[in-house]
């Protein structure tokens, strides 16, 4: 009796170890391919002053911000430093393209940072159209549908009322229907973070190559995450251009980047 009372509670244990830990544990199975480098690499901007004793950062790296409270429960939102990373790139960008505008979150970090000449498109879905929608039936397919219709539910933003609200060009489309003729060669900066599913991330990601400037530009995803059962099909589309692109995560951030440098 006393072996099958210890049994059992060495199992219990098992189990609560397992779910306290699970995103660690998976991490020991799951291999992340893409080198992860130190911000600095991204640009120069990130690199500390010169000829000074300490790591300070330059005056390019101050930005405009702002934080919410958690408990207005806007879902679907990059870290503070992640959006802080974008927002000093913003800062050097003229024209800026968002899948996924979500809350409006960075949509509106984008436009606050950037000069008053810039431009920040932003597609997203209209919650109306959310019923049409149709990812497929498997799993993964599944988690990405409930990603998109936890964030897509917008149809004002957090740009909305404030003063910077005629800086961004609101899209409401499917972005697989989206004609990018226009934008070829013009965005500086690129954030991906719209539908998670291969396809919308395999449309989104080449529609972007198209877009990027063809002399300086960067491509953001958002969501890399390998342990993260709703973000499986952005690890793969990654994993598998990264075969013919140059592509790297940043450290301690969901963020991987490509950047064209042609100049």
């Amino acid at each position: 009796m006393n072996n099958y009372l210890i049994a059992g509670l060495i199992f219990i244990n098992l189990v609560l170890i397992y779910y306290y830990n699970k995103k660690k544990i998976k991490n020991l199975f799951i291999k992340q391919k893409i080198k992860s480098v130190d911000l600095v690499e991204v640009d120069e901007i990130f690199l500390p002053l010169k000829n000074i004793e300490f790591n300070f950062p330059k005056e390019d790296v101050v930005i405009k911000n702002f934080f919410i409270n958690p408990s207005f429960q806007i879902v679907g939102m990059t870290s503070d430093y992640e959006g802080w990373i974008l927002s000093c790139l913003a800062k050097f960008s003229k024209n800026i393209f968002e899948f996924g505008t979500c809350s409006g979150k960075t949509t509106a970090l984008l436009a606050l940072n950037s000069s008053p000449e810039s431009k920040v498109y932003s597609i997203t879905l209209n919650p109306a159209d959310l019923s049409k929608l149709s990812l497929g039936n498997n799993h993964d397919a599944k988690a990405a549908i409930n990603n998109v219709t936890k964030e897509s539910v917008y149809d004002q933003f957090i740009f909305t009322n404030m003063s910077i609200k005629n800086k961004i060009n609101l899209i409401f489309e499917d972005s697989t229907k989206l004609n990018v003729d226009k934008f070829e060669n013009l965005m500086d900066l690129i954030f991906i973070d719209g539908g998670h599913n291969y396809s919308c991330v395999k449309n989104d990601s080449e529609k972007s190559f198209r877009m990027i400037n063809n002399k300086k530009g960067y491509i953001f995803w958002h969501d890399y995450n390998v342990s993260k059962r709703s973000c499986k099909d952005v690890v793969k589309y990654i994993h598998e251009i990264s075969k013919i692109k140059k592509i790297f995560h940043i450290k301690n951030t969901s963020l991987c980047y490509y950047k064209n440098l042609n100049h």
